[in-house]
């Protein structure tokens, strides 16, 4: 039987058997409402789901649908896709922060969600990631993402240039101290220098490519 291939028009991606598919709907930050959670449990029964994966970025995703179906699915799930493939800004992952965790010193949710309506599935030069922790604890994994936020009584620390995968890097510091407004245009800032950059490569090596300073320099914050 031939391979099947991912179905990006669908926000479908191919399953290790070659034959079914995973869908992940967009839910900004993994929050949702008990009866989104009932909706996506009563499609996945419909349509013979395999599993409901809850990821490490936050998201759920329906896996082991068959291809007939997918345009159903999310016909009844009344969910959009999630950007979860491709060279583009693929989650935006946010902790509780101040909105419910006692050891938030900033804002996570609002600033991630800000974010998120801002920045998800927009085009970048290579796969980009956004972490927004509401403080040290960096529960949402700030320092190896792409863009990872940190918030401290002072204000919001900025840092670029991290990733996990193969080859692990620390995100650089960038700012330090910043306030919402100040830390939304640095992001914007940070975002069109990277969108100039000719090679599909990560923030990071791009940052390693110009040097740290030149980069701050670049983003307006040196």
């Amino acid at each position: 039987m031939e391979k099947k291939k991912d179905l990006l028009e669908k926000g479908a991606l191919v399953q290790r058997d070659g034959q079914t598919y995973a869908i992940v709907p967009h839910i900004p930050g993994g929050l949702c409402t008990p009866e989104m959670l009932r909706k996506i449990a009563d499609v996945s029964d419909k349509y013979n789901a395999a599993a409901i994966k809850l990821t490490s970025a936050s998201r759920v995703a329906i896996v082991g649908l068959q291809e007939e179906d997918l345009d159903n699915v999310w016909k009844d799930l009344e969910l959009s896709p999630g950007a979860a493939v491709g060279l583009c800004v693929r989650s935006i992952k946010f902790c509780p922060g101040t909105t419910f965790c006692k050891l938030g010193k900033q804002d996570a949710v609002g600033l991630g969600m800000k974010l998120d309506e801002l920045y998800h599935g927009t085009k970048m030069p290579s796969k980009f990631k956004i972490g927004v922790s509401g403080c040290r604890n960096a529960c949402a994994e700030s320092w190896i993402k792409d863009l990872g936020l940190v918030g401290e009584k002072k204000g919001w620390k900025v840092l670029a240039g991290g990733k996990a995968a193969s080859q692990p890097t620390i995100g650089s510091l960038i700012a330090d101290g910043l306030d919402t407004d100040e830390t939304l245009a640095l992001i914007g800032r940070i975002v069109e220098r990277y969108q100039q950059h000719p090679k599909a490569v990560r923030l990071g090596v791009v940052i390693e490519e110009v040097g740290l300073e030149q980069f701050k320099k670049d983003v307006g914050a040196a």
